[in-house]
């Protein structure tokens, strides 16, 4: 049998080469047309395969499903069923599409019924998030900050080569991409002020993040292993988690972050999942000193994702500012869920999990402006002759990001956000 992750397949669907969602792929996301309501869909080259009208047509009759749950505004339902029906609905779309199938592909009206052009689409917020975490797992950006803001020799905390560092963030304000985001207001202090203003921020940033979500719950009281975690993961995403770094220098001790993050944070639309990611496995950084025994891990569990992000001004043209890769991740997202669940804390499905800045150890795979213009000592030139040390309003932040191997290009499309002046 010919698995859905094989190189040699090829799909009816016309898919361009540099194509994100080649067969191989099919990520899952949520969208709405103007004559289709919010359903289910899955991306294929520039369509989208509504799983709504597949199941209608009865194409899941061997999977134990209800095919109505694709007849939903979230993928929270669907992906509740565990790892091994979304393998098998993975499998079977696999093969609705391959080359030598003409279950949909020999009927001109079900081609018509079961297929969308993406840019006919709306996409929309692919899962319901009830809890969202953001770790700090890149030693390279850890470490620059720490640096910025103490010293170098002092740049890393005792506690960071031995807990994956997290902390619990706004869920109700994580929106899809394409959502415009206002400038946020909050205090700020000058460090030569006596005391502090309230106003909007004049220091915003982007953090390049990748988040994973959850499709299996755990009970109050349990916890689970980091080799364990793979069942418990749907898919990933790409993540901007927005950043007021005047409002967060002023407010995060001694609890951390609050106002200058809980304003948004911004997702792209397409879920990829882990199966489909499965070729770009590679062995993360060597950790030193060992974790704990909780946190001990079998196999590869970083990834080979590249990452890009880019600076679009109003009316002009996008600038590539970083470019990184999710492999750079001293904690790995296997570690990161294991440690959420090691005291207890239940999980649910549709939870989001944010990796932390990626940053790599070259200026230009810095995931953030803090980094790359260093505090704004070194601002970025855009090709319009305008400078950034931050995010300006008006503009357009980019991210994304792609694993390829043996010719296969799996990619997530992109998050963009607009940030509009404050209000």
């Amino acid at each position: 049998m010919i698995k859905a992750n094989d190189p040699s397949l090829h799909s009816w669907i016309e898919i361009a080469p540099n194509s994100d969602f080649p067969i191989q792929n099919l990520p899952f996301g949520v969208f709405k047309t103007d004559t289709r309501d919010p359903r289910v869909g899955v991306a294929i080259g520039e369509y989208i395969l509504d799983l709504c009208v597949v199941g209608q047509y009865n194409f899941f009759e061997l999977i134990d499903l209800d095919p109505n749950v694709f007849h939903r505004s979230h993928l929270n339902d669907f992906i509740a069923y565990g790892k091994p029906v979304w393998r098998a609905v993975r499998n079977r779309v696999s093969d609705l599409l391959r080359n030598d199938n003409t279950e949909i592909s020999g009927d001109s009206t079900m081609i018509r019924e079961c297929l969308v052009r993406q840019d006919e689409a709306e996409m929309l917020m692919p899962v319901k998030v009830p809890n969202y975490t953001d770790f700090y797992s890149s030693i390279e950006h850890a470490t620059n900050v720490g640096t910025m803001f103490r010293d170098q020799k002092n740049a890393l905390l005792p506690n960071w080569k031995h807990i994956p560092i997290g902390y619990h963030g706004r869920a109700s304000s994580i929106v899809v991409s394409g959502t415009a985001l206002h400038r946020p207001k909050g205090q700020t202090k000058a460090p030569d002020a006596d005391a502090p203003t309230f106003g909007p921020t004049k220091l915003l940033d982007f953090e390049l993040e990748v988040a994973f979500i959850t499709g299996k719950e755990t009970k109050l009281g349990e916890s689970i292993t980091p080799d364990e975690a793979n069942d418990y993961i749907f898919g990933l995403v790409l993540f901007n988690d927005w950043s007021a770094r005047d409002m967060q220098t002023w407010e995060y001790v001694p609890l951390g972050p609050f106002l200058a993050k809980s304003f948004g944070s911004s997702v792209s639309p397409w879920v990829v999942t882990l199966d489909a990611l499965e070729p770009f496995k590679v062995k993360g950084p060597v950790q030193d000193p060992a974790p704990l025994p909780y946190l001990i891990f079998h196999g590869n569990h970083n990834y080979d994702i590249n990452l890009e992000v880019l600076i679009q001004p109003e009316g002009g043209t996008e600038n590539s500012i970083c470019r990184s890769n999710y492999k750079y991740m001293y904690w790995n997202m296997n570690q990161q869920l294991a440690h959420q669940s090691s005291n207890g804390c239940n999980l649910q499905v549709g939870d989001m999990y944010a990796s932390g800045t990626i940053s790599g150890s070259e200026k230009d795979s810095y995931g953030s402006m803090l980094e790359l213009t260093w505090r704004g000592a070194n601002p970025i030139k855009l090709s319009d002759g305008t400078e950034r040390k931050f995010i300006n309003d008006n503009d357009t932040v980019i991210m994304r990001g792609y694993g390829e191997k043996n010719g296969i290009r799996i990619g997530f499309g992109e998050v963009n956000g607009k940030i509009l002046p404050a209000v």
